[in-house]
């Protein structure tokens, strides 16, 4: 293939900053590799400018609000309790931009790495070209090309007929600094769950509208229905099995939804609305039909399990190529794409582990199969299952809403996941991933000896309980 005259000529060239493309261009350039690294907006992708960073910061100063809502509770007198959005807000800007800031200086700072800001399209398979905010325009040349663009909150049909200004997205919401009255949202997934919670605490009043018959669908029913109740407890009312057939703005300019649940058709009102229906590739603008490389019905890359696509020398990494949209699954694929590239091994996507944690609070930890999945695939299970009422620390901690959760293979003792919903949710499902990763009998976690009290002594109690079927 001939290069473009004028082009300019690189070893590799990274599209995207997110977690994947950002460490994965670093290593190009420690092994020699030039490379050019091409982002759209900020350095950090979704993670650390919309995602992860921003809206755990929030849900922090969430938490802090509902604890001091409770101190009465541990014996501390400290009067009405007041959230000033603006500088929660303020807060979390602070740390997204340390992050963002701290992560660009560092690809700045790492020899045979260009930075290069604007827009990337493909010209063919191993020509791109970039324009810049000013509508300048540059050529690229690589053999080698990596697409790390990420994803975007995908928006129903119905909405369309509404502008910008009649609903909020995920990345949206985070610059509010006026408090909803009512916060309506639409969508029962990791989002929905996250935000309700967040704006309830914060003072709004708040309805999730699901059109399945549970919240978190990946998750097994009492699973799921444990969370529902905590919500419910927090305040946010739960509407499922609503379909939304109409969407109008409303008399003070907020939104009129009419649902249609269990056989009757009704209203809902709410000063704001949140669409958090799920996420879409960012792979619009990227022109990949000239480069040949194949797409799915929903936009995502197709690549193979060495994250490959169809065309040699173009590779996709991150919540672009689909599957688990997490941040640590990106830089894991970072890793893979590292090994296989510059150090000669043949890592590969399957069979790996995906951990992940909603973090509602408490927060719902969980890595591995189901009940539900295990049964589906016909094993001989055992299941596990501690109320945190009886967890020692949850107690102290007056924190014991939830429940833990392990299945266990029943003709091997393997543990072959777990759902950890409960104080610390996340870091004890992180205790039972690495017995799973060590291939662990549930016995050795049934044994071990834990510091006393911690939440992740408990996990005696979880596996003993399968000793008393």
């Amino acid at each position: 293939m001939k290069r473009m005259t004028g082009s300019e000529n690189y070893d590799a060239v990274v599209i995207g900053t997110g977690q994947g493309g950002k460490p994965l261009a670093r290593s190009l350039g420690a092994h020699g590799w030039r490379t050019a690294i091409v982002e759209s907006e900020h350095v950090g992708g979704t993670c650390v400018n919309v995602g992860c960073t921003p809206t755990k910061t929030m849900i922090a100063s969430a938490r802090v609000a509902h604890l001091a809502s409770r101190a009465a509770d541990y014996g501390v007198e400290i009067g009405a309790v007041r959230v000033d959005l603006p500088r929660v807000v303020e807060r979390k800007r602070g740390v997204v931009t340390s992050f963002r800031e701290g992560s660009q200086r560092r690809l700045e700072a790492t020899p045979g790495v260009d930075l290069v800001f604007g827009e990337a399209r493909f010209v063919d398979a191993r020509t791109l070209t970039v324009r810049d905010a000013d509508g300048a325009e540059r050529t690229f040349h690589s053999e080698t090309i990596f697409i790390n663009t990420g994803g975007r909150p995908a928006i129903p049909p119905v909405f369309n007929p509404l502008s910008d200004a009649a609903f909020l997205t995920s990345t949206t919401i985070q610059e509010l600094e006026t408090l909803p009255r009512h916060l309506v949202i639409l969508g029962g997934g990791y989002v929905s769950v996250e935000f309700s919670q967040m704006f309830r605490r914060f003072g709004s009043d708040v309805t999730i509208v699901q059109r399945g018959d549970q919240l978190l669908t990946q998750e097994d029913r009492d699973v799921a229905e444990e969370a529902a109740n905590i919500l419910r407890e927090d305040g946010v009312k739960i509407e499922l099995g609503a379909v939304v057939t109409h969407a109008v703005r409303g008399p003070d300019g907020g939104i009129v939804l009419t649902i249609e649940a269990n056989g009757e058709i009704r209203e809902i009102e709410g000063s704001h609305l949140l669409v958090a229906t799920g996420r879409e590739p960012s792979t619009a603008a990227l022109d990949l039909q000239r480069a040949g490389v194949k797409t799915d019905e929903r936009g995502h890359v197709i690549v193979d399990d060495r994250l490959q696509t169809n065309v040699p020398g173009i590779y996709a990494l991150g919540d672009v190529k689909g599957g688990p949209a997490f941040t640590h699954i990106a830089y894991d694929d970072y890793r893979i794409i590292e090994t296989n590239l510059l150090k000669g091994g043949d890592a590969r996507v399957g069979g790996r582990l995906v951990p992940y944690t909603v973090f509602m609070d408490p927060e719902l930890g969980r890595v591995g199969w189901t009940e539900a999945e295990a049964r589906r695939q016909g094993r001989r299970i055992r299941v596990a299952k501690l109320p945190m009422t009886h967890v020692a620390r949850a107690i102290e901690r007056s924190e014991t809403r939830g429940f833990m959760k392990a299945i266990v293979d029943a003709d091997t003792d393997a543990i072959l996941g777990c759902a950890i919903l409960g104080i610390e949710g996340g870091e004890i499902m992180s205790v039972v991933q690495v017995a799973m990763m060590g291939k662990l009998p549930y016995t050795a976690l049934r044994d071990g000896v834990f510091s006393h009290p911690t939440v992740a002594e408990s996990l005696n109690n979880l596996f003993m309980a399968l000793d008393a079927e």
